[in-house]
C-alpha cells in the first residue's frame, strides 16, 4: 500500500519529472517504453533533483484507446520500483489504473481529464494520494476542433474551481488537491499564452498550481522552434509561471528545469547558495 507523501509543497518550487512508458511518447518518441529505462529515467530524474516523477502508460494526444489491462501493466511496475526512491505520479483518466498505481505506492494521481469521471476523486479520497485536477475539453484520446473560450483565463479558473469543488465533496481534502490549467490541452498558441500572461488568476483560486509546459507546441510557436529546440523556452516559460504563483513544474529536462528554479529560490531569498565564496574573504587571507 502507498505511504504517505515526503513532499507537502512547503518548500517553494518543485520540480515533477516525467516518464513516458509510450512507444509514441510526444517528446522522447518511446525512448523509456522499455522497463529498465523507464525505471532508470525516474531514478537518474531523483538524482538530478526531481522532487516527483511522473509516469505515463497513454498519452494525452488522439489515438487508439489503450486497454486499462494493458495500462495497469505499463505503469504499475514503475512505480514499484520508483516509490522506494521518492514520491511518484501516475498520469492516467482511468479509476482503476489510479487504484493500481495507488496500491503499488504512487503519491499523486495526475489526471489531465479533471476529473472527467467523479469515480477518479472516489479512489483518490479512498486513500492518502494527492489528485492533479487539469484543465482540458476532450473526450480521452480525441481531438477537439478549433477550442474557442470567451474568455479562455476566466473559463479555465471556473473549470478548475468546479472540479475541486467535485473533488472536496467526493471527501479529497483540500490539502490533497493541486491545480494545473492544462498548457495547450485543447488549447492553441495565443490561448495557452494568455493563461500564462494570466497565470495570478489561476493561482488565485488557492491549490497548489502545477504547470505542464515542458517542449509544447505553444514554445515551439511562439519561438519557431522544432521540438528538440525548445529548452530555453521552456526555462523561460518556466521561471514566468513559478513568479506568477505555479509551485509545481512539469519537465522533460530536468537539471536544466531544477538550476532554473534553484536560482530563483536564490534570488528570492528562499534559500541558501551552495557556495559562499565570491568576495567573501579578505583578499590575499588564505
Amino acid at each position: 500500500m502507498m505511504r504517505g507523501m515526503q513532499n507537502d509543497f512547503s518548500r517553494p518550487l518543485a520540480v515533477m519529472a516525467i516518464v513516458n512508458r509510450t512507444p509514441d511518447s510526444f517528446y522522447d518518441k518511446g525512448k523509456t517504453f522499455a522497463l529498465d529505462a523507464a525505471v532508470a529515467a525516474g531514478a537518474a530524474a531523483f538524482e538530478a533533483g526531481a522532487t516527483i516523477v511522473d509516469v505515463g502508460g497513454v498519452k494525452f494526444a488522439p489515438g487508439p484507446a489503450v486497454a486499462i489491462e494493458d495500462e495497469i501493466a505499463l505503469v504499475v511496475p514503475v512505480v514499484r520500483e520508483l516509490a522506494l526512491l521518492g514520491d511518484v505520479s501516475v498520469d492516467t483518466f482511468h479509476p482503476a489504473v489510479a487504484r493500481a498505481a495507488i496500491e503499488a505506492g504512487a503519491a499523486i494521481i495526475n489526471d489531465t481529464t479533471g476529473l472527467r469521471d467523479p469515480q477518479m476523486a472516489d479512489v483518490v479520497a479512498d486513500s492518502e494520494a494527492r489528485i492533479v485536477i487539469a484543465h482540458s475539453l476532450a473526450t480521452p484520446r480525441t481531438q477537439h476542433p478549433l477550442p474557442h473560450y470567451d474568455d479562455v483565463t476566466a473559463e479555465v479558473g471556473a473549470f478548475l474551481r468546479q472540479r475541486s469543488d467535485l473533488a472536496l465533496e467526493r471527501g479529497i481534502p483540500a490539502e490533497r488537491i493541486i491545480i494545473d490549467p492544462g498548457h495547450d490541452l485543447n488549447k492553441n498558441t495565443l490561448q495557452t499564452l494568455e493563461i500564462t500572461r494570466r497565470l495570478d488568476e489561476i493561482a488565485a483560486i488557492g491549490f497548489p498550481l502545477l504547470v505542464a509546459l515542458s517542449n509544447k507546441d505553444f514554445i515551439g510557436e511562439a519561438l519557431g522552434r522544432e521540438r528538440d529546440q525548445r529548452v530555453a523556452g521552456s526555462l523561460a516559460a518556466a521561471v514566468f509561471c513559478v513568479l506568477h504563483g505555479a509551485s509545481i513544474v512539469r519537465a522533460h529536462n530536468v537539471p536544466e528545469t531544477v538550476d532554473a528554479l534553484r536560482m530563483v529560490e536564490s534570488i528570492l531569498g528562499w534559500r541558501v547558495p551552495e557556495n559562499l565564496v565570491h568576495n567573501m574573504r579578505a583578499e590575499g587571507n588564505d
